[in-house]
């Protein structure tokens, strides 16, 4: 019959460097031969030190030969890596260890419910109860390990080797640390388990504890000195088939994934300060960043509606006066109603353009019975209106009629009525510009202020009636010109540049005398300046974000230290690379992710408080808060990586001997 294992002249070798270039070669093992078969129960002895240990460490696959022939039911184990010994260890292996290794922080039934969910198994939850109610626990399914006795937690830990129906059971000194009524009843089951076919290898120095196997190997100097037999055995069985090598279930299962938030949840609520700390980086990071998006994007809101309130598609002309070499041009001359009338005259032949208007700006002395008032006096046609969305909310505009009968009427803003009438319509009152009295026939929308003037104190009054009865001038301001729509308004810039350098009768090669500004151009630079500072500020988050990713990197990497024992106890019982990765990850990605909650309510409070006291525009978006969590995301992925990606590589055997 095929032996379960087979070993040929195993060899483990272990080098200590003691300094100064010095290195000790120790043989553990120093070429095993032996054969072990389905159904036995063999017990290893051996003085300390002879490599029994070690010997059953390389059978059990938590450590790999220097050298020699492992068969395992006649598959070379040599040739596998990592991940198919782990897939071996899950469905094939069953460990227990002297001192128990059961994680304290998890329940019986957790306990013996992992190597299920490592090996995707069904139903891990019953099949754990079931198994503990078989080792007499029915009763402790709920408590922890530090709520039971030295023989209690052996029979968890014996259930947890059974949790996947293994075909061989070690058993690494399993009576160590329990007293003699607790290890008659530890090897009773076992001896019950070999009665049912599991094969039971046993590492023991104690005679007493050996005598109960069915044949006793004896090992010494890293040899294998005696092979007896002390009993037949019970049954021999024949070897199991084929051994599965592939993972049965999806790495990323949910039960694996639920096992990853659990673990990871308790390790971070066991050191909440620790946590708290490592999530304050990202917390201050995504806090800036979700303030400084809320204040950046009112800031471009904030332009754009003032931009816009100063009309769309729009395009200013003004007057100016060219330089020349000797210093002031002959050919500076400023527009008059002829230019302007020509313009309009013009513009009527361009399908691109929809209106044009001119204005004449400056200051005005007003009162209103007692009280008086300078403000900014526009005046204007009745194309202003819709030209600049200077529809009135309580009266109406002038009419052109209005305009060219010079007529005494006016427009007052919002600050110019509150200054004069306080809560009173102010429409059908006279007010006195200049001493001469005028009808306010309509009030102006609401248009803010701005850090240098508040746009609401001023008035709009007919363009003939501003220069002729008011100002006594007669140049213009500036005459502004309405494209059709935003991509009409660069073939309208073209036009009318055309039409002004031949009606200003200008030359080839000579310097305009005049200027057109795109409103337009002007948003976009005020939009480019704002996103400037925004992108600035957002740097600044992001400065804060990585800080805050070391941090959980420096947390990550002590919360593998240690927990590296845990570690080398889940790769024992079948959890691979990726389960331990995954486990890390998940705790990483919690702290970058509460560090996202808090950070996100507390960046939302922050811009409430931009805008309240600072008086400063802010537009909170749900946009930023998706953003905000997805950084948090990243930021736990990305740092959580590197110490996870140390703990997936950690040696079983190294894991489990560290302290």
């Amino acid at each position: 019959m095929k032996p379960l294992i087979s070993v040929r002249n195993l060899v483990k070798e272990y080098i200590t460097d003691v300094g100064d270039g010095e290195r000790i070669e120790v043989k553990a093992l120093a070429g095993v031969d032996l054969d072990i078969y389905q159904g036995e129960f063999v017990a290893i002895m051996g003085p300390s030190g002879s490599g029994k240990s070690t010997l059953m460490q390389i059978l059990g696959l938590l450590d790999r030969s220097t050298g020699g022939q492992y068969l395992l039911n006649g598959q070379d184990i040599s040739k596998m890596n990592d991940d198919q010994t782990a897939e071996l260890r899950s469905h094939l292996i069953g460990f227990v260890f002297q001192f128990f290794n059961l994680l304290p922080r998890s329940t019986c039934i957790d306990n013996v419910a992992l190597p299920i969910i490592y090996s995707g198994g069904e139903n891990p939850q019953e099949r754990a109860i079931e198994l503990l109610k078989t080792v007499d626990l029915g009763h402790r399914l709920t408590h922890r390990p530090g709520q039971l006795s030295g023989g209690q937690q052996q029979r968890v830990a014996i259930a947890r080797a059974l949790a996947n129906n293994p075909k061989i059971i070690f058993a690494d000194e399993p009576t160590g640390n329990i007293s003699s009524q607790q290890t008659e009843e530890v090897l009773n089951l076992l001896d019950d388990l070999n009665k049912k076919g599991v094969t039971i290898i046993l590492v023991t120095h104690e005679p007493e504890v050996a005598k109960k196997a069915r044949r006793l190997i004896t090992v010494k100097d890293g040899l294998v000195v005696g092979d007896d037999v002390l009993q037949s055995p019970v049954i021999r069985c024949e070897s199991p088939g084929e051994i599965p090598q592939k993972q049965a279930a999806d790495p990323f299962h949910w039960k694996r994934l639920r096992e990853s938030l659990r673990m990871a949840w308790g390790a971070l609520t066991l050191n909440l300060l620790r946590t708290a700390l490592a999530t304050l980086g990202v917390m201050i990071g995504i806090a800036s960043f979700v303030a400084m998006v809320a204040i950046g994007e009112g800031a471009k809101k904030a332009v754009g509606d003032m931009i816009s309130s100063l009309g769309t598609n729009i395009l200013n002309i003004r007057a100016v006066n060219p330089r020349s070499a000797k210093g002031t041009s002959e050919n500076f001359r400023k527009f008059e109603m002829n230019d302007f009338e020509a313009l309009q005259q013009f513009s009527k032949s361009i399908p691109a353009i929809k209106a044009v208007d001119a204005q004449v700006y400056g200051d005005a002395t007003i009162s209103y019975q007692n009280k008086n008032s300078m403000t900014e006096m526009v005046a204007a046609t009745p194309t202003i209106e819709e030209m600049q969305n200077f529809k009135p909310v309580m009266g109406r505009f002038f009419t052109d009629e209005e305009n060219h009968m010079q007529a005494r009427v006016v427009l007052v803003g919002q600050t110019v009525a509150q200054n004069l009438f306080g809560d009173q319509n102010p429409v059908g009152s006279m007010i006195k510009i200049n001493r001469a009295e005028y009808q306010v026939i309509g009030l102006l929308p609401r248009k803010g202020a701005t850090a240098y003037k508040d746009r609401d104190d001023m008035i709009i009054v007919p363009l003939r009636t501003g220069l002729n009865r008011i100002m006594g001038r007669r140049t213009l301001g500036v005459m502004t010109v309405e494209a059709q729509d935003s991509a009409s308004i660069n073939r309208a810039q073209l036009v009318v540049d055309d039409w002004m350098f031949n009606q200003r009768q200008l030359k080839s090669g000579e310097p305009k005398n005049y200027d057109i500004r795109n409103m337009n151009d002007i948003q976009q630079l005020y939009t480019q300046s704002t996103g400037i500072i925004s992108s600035m500020l957002k740097a600044i988050s992001v400065v804060a974000l990585l800080v805050g990713g070391i941090g959980i990197m420096n947390v990550m990497f002590v919360s593998v230290k240690e927990r590296t024992r845990e570690v080398g106890l889940r790769k024992a019982i079948g959890g691979k690379r990726t389960d331990i990765l995954s486990q890390f990850l998940v705790e990483s990605v919690l702290i970058g992710l509460f560090g996202g909650v808090v950070g996100t309510i507390l960046g939302y409070f922050l811009s409430i408080a931009a805008a309240e006291w600072l008086d400063w525009a802010t537009l909170f978006s749900m946009g930023s808060v998706v953003i905000a969590f997805a950084f948090s995301f990243v930021v736990g992925l990305v740092f959580g990586l590197w110490p996870a990606k140390q703990a997936s590589e950690l040696s079983p055997i190294e894991a489990l001997r560290y302290e």
